[in-house]
């Protein structure tokens, strides 16, 4: 994180080096802004229980896969030239990684998450430069699945890239550092599209009235109609209007004679008329791909695909390019033998007490999901350790994290690509029986592994 922030610094030094500095103001107006963000909701928790040169080193950080994708509307005023007020509301679905200390039990679905935060922008440049870099700090909130409320303080960093017009490209890392219970550490990474809410005041300029008319009547413009008949005495016209021009009433540039929607803006090539809309879907026929079958702008007019044929169009599907079925999220039905041999083998895993060194009499049953996961390339594997509530967490949660990486560590050597697996540890958190005797302590010392196609 340091380094990230040192690099920025210094290379605003750079620019700064070689700006000219100019009378003209460039304080920001208002503006409206629209992003497309992805949420980090893990990487964070993991440099806190490390650091960030562990978490880079290990390459803990969250991979691309995993990151959560929302949208963001952003209002930008200029406080000064070199000061932005930013107000952000954001929205987005995840799995929200409630810490133990909250009392709730973290979701295993993505749900709705809602922010809103007010920042400061602070800018190296002003907005004259194509390029410039900003700091940001400001206050915010948070509302999950409409139940769950928190406060956090975002810090983060952008680049801001003038396109012209005082249109902006954004591109921000933000960190939101938890205030509340219930919030939790976290990043956002966001690109997007800045514009003005209005337009610049130009100069008004003042046009000089006309010369009063000479005595002896005359035809000022020329058109063959006197003055004195000539309702438009000043711009050529015709006498159908009373020596005004053919009129253009919906303002096009066709005048009416030869508009045959002579009350809607349209163009010259379909005679004064908009462009047409055959399929009604919103999307005129020039900038639609489909436009004989109604679609969705974000395809270009063209319907939601479904590339695998399944019935569930790619955007609900899990598995896009698998054919499967709705109960699934659109990816294959998981056999239920499977699912009972995986949920076997993980009852037959053992390590050395204490630690996270596998027993030799795991290693069968690790064998079997090993046979499993080769059977069927597309099979996915989330691995969890869980402990009894022997000890404290300081000691059961890196336990429980170094067992579910043991087995994760022996499926990688066993030749399974460990983009298709996931480990984590929880402790004492989830116990599936008593603490309270030893059996029960027994049942909660435990790997769980569960399939999935996604």
């Amino acid at each position: 994180m340091k380094k990230l922030l040192f690099s920025l610094i210094a290379s605003c030094l750079v620019i700064v080096a070689f700006a000219q500095t100019t009378p003209v103001s460039y304080k920001k107006r208002p503006a409206l802004g629209v992003s497309f963000v992805l949420k980090d909701m893990y990487t964070s928790d993991a440099i806190s229980r490390s650091s960030l040169s562990s978490v880079i080193s290990n390459r803990q950080w969250t991979p691309f896969k995993r990151l959560d994708p929302g949208l963001s509307v952003q209002y930008f005023q200029g406080l000064t030239e070199y000061v932005d007020f930013q107000g952000t509301l954001s929205g987005s679905f995840v799995r929200y990684p409630f810490y133990p200390k909250s009392g709730v039990t973290p979701s295993t679905n993505s749900k709705f998450l809602l922010e809103l935060d007010a920042a400061a922008n602070v800018k190296l440049l002003t907005d004259k430069y194509t390029v410039v870099p900003y700091l940001s700090f400001g206050l915010g909130a948070s509302m999950y699945t409409a139940t769950y409320f928190a406060a956090y303080i975002p810090i983060g960093m952008g680049l801001q890239f003038n396109l012209g017009q005082e249109t902006f490209l954004h591109t921000q890392f933000v960190h939101r550092s938890a205030v509340s219970n219930l919030a939790v550490n976290n990043l956002a990474y966001s690109l997007g599209l800045t514009s003005p809410l209005t337009d610049k005041k130009e100069p008004v300029k003042v046009t000089p009235p006309p010369p009063p008319p000479p005595p002896v009547e005359k035809d000022t413009d020329g058109d063959g109609i006197l003055d004195s008949k000539d309702k438009c005495p000043t711009v050529a016209g015709v006498a159908k209007y009373d020596g005004c021009p053919v009129p253009d009433t919906d303002g096009d540039g066709i005048n009416d004679d030869n508009d045959k929607c002579p009350t809607v803006k349209g163009l010259a090539k379909y005679d004064g008329c908009p462009i047409p809309d055959t399929d009604k879907d919103g999307i005129n026929d020039e900038e639609d791909k489909c436009p004989t079958v109604a679609g969705v702008a974000r395809y270009q007019g063209c319907p939601v695909p479904d590339t695998d044929k399944d019935g569930i169009n790619d955007e609900e599907d899990k598995c896009p390019t698998v054919p499967g079925v709705r109960e699934n999220n659109g990816c294959p039905a998981i056999k239920e033998e499977v699912v009972k041999k995986v949920t076997a083998s993980a009852k037959n895993v053992f390590f050395v007490t204490g630690s996270a060194k596998l027993q030799t009499k795991s290693f069968k049953a690790l064998d079997q999901v090993v046979t499993i996961l080769n059977e069927d390339a597309a099979l996915k594997l989330d691995i969890e350790g869980h402990t009894d509530n022997t000890g404290t967490d300081k000691i059961n949660i890196p336990l429980s994290q170094n067992r579910a990486k043991a087995v994760h560590d022996y499926l990688v050597g066993k030749g399974i690509n460990a983009s298709r697996l996931s480990s984590e540890g929880y402790g004492s958190s989830k116990p599936i029986a008593t603490n309270k005797t030893a059996a029960g302590r027994t049942l909660n010392r435990r790997v769980e592994m569960k399939l999935k196609y996604y």
